[in-house]
Formats: structure tokens, sequence, C-alpha cells
């Protein structure tokens, strides 16, 4: 298996921001990330998908996940051309076998129940319709599988405000980034899934807290169970 070619020009497509990426988050990508990128491919296993590849940050820990495994199918969507021509350059670089899909997060070219884990790390920040991708995740992932998440979220008190201020402009120029988006309360709120493991960094950076956790896809009939319980109770 290869990279897949596909790269021609869809929104959204952000040049600059693409070229920027790598360089700017190299010192946290040292001093931060690497602990928590490692996190999310811990005993990594089965068909697995990286919910918005980026530039492919992920791929390093992919391919020390799959050497390691030797039971890993990779797959990746990322929707902007540029970041996934650097993200298909560093897939080969690494000689790391993997799918990268030229689709958005809102609509998964995938069958349902088709993964193991669904990875996102730093991406639900970007995406347009955060309701729909999370309902995307649900949709392809199987029945007890597992959605890894390592994202930043609005700051608490005055660093939320701040956030909220700068959020239009931090959007334009940081590739549709929303800086003060709660994603960890949607994750955490929502009833197809069950809380496994959540973990909230606000001093490590304190400018932008981190969240990283993992979530099991409920069986349907775990789920049907807890909104007819929900219904009762509120009789």
């Amino acid at each position: 298996m290869t990279p897949n070619e596909r790269i021609e020009m869809t929104d959204p497509a952000h040049p600059i921001f693409a070229k920027l990426y790598d360089p700017v988050m190299k010192p946290a990508e040292r001093t931060v990330l690497t602990e928590h990128r490692r996190y999310l491919v811990d005993n990594l296993s089965g068909m697995v998908l990286d919910l918005g590849a980026g530039t492919g940050a992920m791929f390093p820990y992919f391919r020390e996940a799959a050497a390691d495994s030797g039971t890993v199918t990779l797959f990746a969507i990322e929707p902007d051309p540029h970041m996934r021509r650097k993200a298909l350059e560093r897939a080969r670089d690494l000689g790391l076998e993997i799918e990268i899909e030229n689709a958005g997060a809102e609509a998964l070219p995938f069958a349902d129940d088709s993964f193991d884990i669904v990875i996102a790390s730093l991406v639900f920040c970007t995406i347009p319709d955060f309701d729909v991708a999370l309902s995307e995740v649900a949709r392809v992932l199987k029945p007890g599988g597992e959605f890894r998440f390592l994202e930043h979220v609005r700051g608490e008190g005055a660093v939320g405000i701040a956030h909220d201020v700068l959020a239009p402009a931090w959007h334009t120029l940081a590739g549709g980034c929303h800086l003060n988006r709660e994603t960890d309360d949607i994750f955490r709120d929502d009833d197809r899934f069950e809380l496994v493991d959540y973990t909230r960094l606000e001093d490590i950076p304190r400018i932008v807290p981190i969240v990283r956790g993992t979530l099991e896809r409920r069986r349907e009939d775990s789920v049907i169970s807890r909104l007819v319980g929900a219904g009762k109770t509120g009789k």
C-alpha cells in the first residue's frame, strides 16, 4: 500500500498556514506534545483512522506503533491540499503505509463500523461543523471502538476571556482554528460515548490548555437503554 496520490485543489486551502505550521509547532512538538501523541498510539491495533492528518504530525508515532504491533492498518483524511501534500511527503519519507483521503470530517468516505480506533489530534478546533463531525466519528467506529483525542480548549477565567477576544483574528490567521472552543465538554456530554480516560493540562502551556482522553463507542443497545432511562426519569 502506498500513500493516496489524490491532491487536487479543494476547499479549505491555507497555503501560508500549511507552510508555517511545522516550523511554528516544532518547539511545542519537542517539549510538550510528544508524551501526549504517544498516549494516542498506545497499544494501537486494528483499523485506525487519523481524523485530519494535517502535515502528518502523528505519522512518526504511527510508524513506531505499527512496528510494535504488526496488526495496524492506517487511514487518514485531510481536506486542505497544501497540508495533505506535506502529509504525503512525510509518509513517503517515513516509509509509512497509510491511505490519505481528500475528505473532511463531516463526510467521512468510510462505511459504518469500519474502525477500531479513531484519533483526533489538534483537529476539532478547525472543523466547521463540530456536531456533524462527531456524529461521523460515532458512525464509522465499531461498537466498543475507541475515539482518542488531543485538543486545545478554551481557558478558564481571564485566559478564557482573552481567548474570546482573540478568537475572530485567530480564526483568520490560524487556518480556521477556533481558539475558544470548549471541545472537551462537548466530547464528554455525548451519550454515544463512554468516557474512559480524561486529562486536562492547564499549566503546560498556561495560555492554551490541552486536553487528552479516550471515549468508547457505546453499543446501540446501551445507548437506547440510557435514553429510555433518561426519559423515564424526566416524567
